[in-house]
């Protein structure tokens, strides 16, 4: 399928017209469909109705596109509110700490997994409910679009799931999943298979928030400090088979990860290398630049999965859409950015949803900070290296470290992201979709959404030029009050 087709048939599965993108200051004075996105577990189908939640989120949000949380074993995107944080306005006043277990929260047909050892996950849960047979019925009614998205976060006890698990630097087994490993690779394009030949869906979206060994042993990350340098993945013999076959030397790079890993240690415990830490980095990389080319090998095969992922549904239909997630740690690290080539990508992406969640970004952002200003940053006081990255990052000024747990991100990194990201893609047909984050839980005294913060969130994506947006990450921890914010924006730019 030729690009121009390939997003034609995009905008018009979702709903969003190839119309003028809204610009900065501006409304569009057409009736535009464009997408208007939330990511939703089954759980909020089985508590509350089916029709009593889509007449939430059409009545509150004009949402016309349900991104449906089919598959996962994590409670980011499934299950109903975190423990430990405070309910919403909506359903169940409980948590499923108990029950929850993740799996597929729609029938799975066996005929599709023969080549796979991972089989039988249909999610235990919600019992009998199928969350494709009891929505798309009731949204297609309603003329709403509906995207399969599903994730890869696992459970270690599944029957199985050992042979495909990542192995650490040391060789010990990891709870992640090696995306060169074939029978990893066979599940993914058995369950897409799946699920395009057995449901009738607008499309289906993946994420993979990972990256690989040598950011990940140096902290790169939000999310805290405390990581295993000597846990970073993957050297599976299937990782090293294929690192062999491009030229890349096994045994340097094993030895290269080991030196990071005494680095990264001696730094965590205050012991100052004689020409200080980023200095000492770089000579560690300039000695093994298999660390480098180690990372790039992970980078390379989530890339050949997305592909693989891709070619597969197109082969079933070709008119389904196919887009990925692309991980917060996006708005981050400069490494994990770098690794995030748009136009790299975008032959293969019918569209991306690009994670923007402004309210979290303050608290993420300092995690984040925290994490690298004990390895390669150690000489440079953490608010130093958050302005910094501001400017490396290309935002303003939205606060010191101390402060920005506590105010979250403004709308201007909203805006400042979603330009950013419509030039990364210039000239490609991939639609673009920024996540934007609704109650995402953060720390009792953090940065919390309001009304008003979502709607400017919202306004500011829309005023960057993008296809849509998605509300984000789920509806089972969202107040309705804070999501009503969205419908306010997405009226006031007459998008509903």
């Amino acid at each position: 399928m030729s690009e121009t087709t390939r997003r034609d048939f995009f905008l018009q599965s979702t709903g969003a017209l190839a119309s003028a993108a809204v610009t900065q200051g501006q409304t569009q004075s057409a009736n535009p469909k464009k997408t208007v996105g939330i990511q939703i577990g089954a759980v909020s189908f089985a508590d509350e109705g089916v029709d009593p939640v889509l007449d939430n989120l059409q009545s509150k949000a004009s949402v016309n596109t349900l991104f449906i949380a089919a598959f996962t074993y994590g409670r980011g995107i499934a299950g109903r509110q975190v423990p430990g944080q405070p309910l919403p306005d909506h359903g169940k006043q409980e948590y499923d700490t108990s029950t929850f277990h993740g799996g597929s929260y729609a029938a799975l047909h066996s005929q599709y997994y023969a080549d796979t050892p991972l089989k039988n996950l249909r999610a235990p849960d919600l019992g009998s409910f199928d969350v494709f047979e009891q929505v798309l019925p009731a949204s297609r009614k309603r003329g709403m679009k509906n995207i399969a998205w599903f994730e890869d976060v696992f459970r270690p006890d599944i029957p199985g799931i050992q042979q495909l698990q990542e192995r650490d630097l040391h060789g010990r087994n990891r709870s992640t999943l090696c995306l060169n490993n074939p029978g990893y690779r066979n599940f993914l394009l058995a369950l897409v298979e799946d699920y395009s030949r057995s449901w009738d869906l607008d499309g289906i979206m993946w994420g993979s928030e990972r990256q690989g060994a040598f950011a990940n042993a140096l902290g790169s990350h939000h999310g805290g400090r405390t990581g295993d340098p000597g846990r970073v993945t993957c050297f599976c013999d299937f990782c090293k088979k294929k690192a062999a076959g491009e030229g890349i030397r096994v045994e340097r790079a094993q030895s290269g990860f080991l030196e990071l890993e005494k680095f990264v240690r001696a730094a965590r415990s205050g012991k100052r290398p004689v020409d200080g830490y980023y200095v000492e980095l770089w000579r560690l990389m300039l000695t093994y630049p298999e660390l480098l080319a180690w990372e790039n090998l992970w980078h390379d095969s989530l890339r050949e999965t997305y592909q693989a992922i891709y070619k597969k549904i197109k082969s079933i239909k070709p008119d389904m859409g196919v887009g990925w997630h692309i991980w917060h740690n996006n708005s981050f690290s400069p490494v994990y950015r770098a690794e995030q080539d748009l136009q790299r990508i975008a032959p293969y992406s019918d569209f991306l949803k690009i994670v923007m969640y402004h309210d979290c970004a303050g608290e993420r952002m300092a995690s984040y900070i925290n994490s690298v200003s004990k390895t390669q940053y150690e000489d440079v006081p953490p608010n130093e290296l958050l302005q910094f990255h501001y400017r490396i990052l290309g935002y303003g000024d939205e606060g010191t470290y101390d402060r920005i747990p506590h105010t979250g991100f403004s709308s201007d990194y909203v805006l400042r992201e979603t330009k950013r990201a419509r030039a990364g893609l210039a000239g490609a047909k991939t639609l673009l979709l920024p996540g934007i984050d609704i109650d995402i839980p953060t720390a009792a005294d953090h940065s919390k959404s309001t009304p008003k913060g979502t709607e400017d969130a919202v306004l500011a994506a829309f005023h960057g030029g993008p296809d849509g947006v998605i509300l984000s990450r789920k509806y089972s921890e969202m107040k309705l009050t804070n999501l009503a914010g969205a419908g306010t924006a997405i009226r006031q730019l007459r998008l509903s």
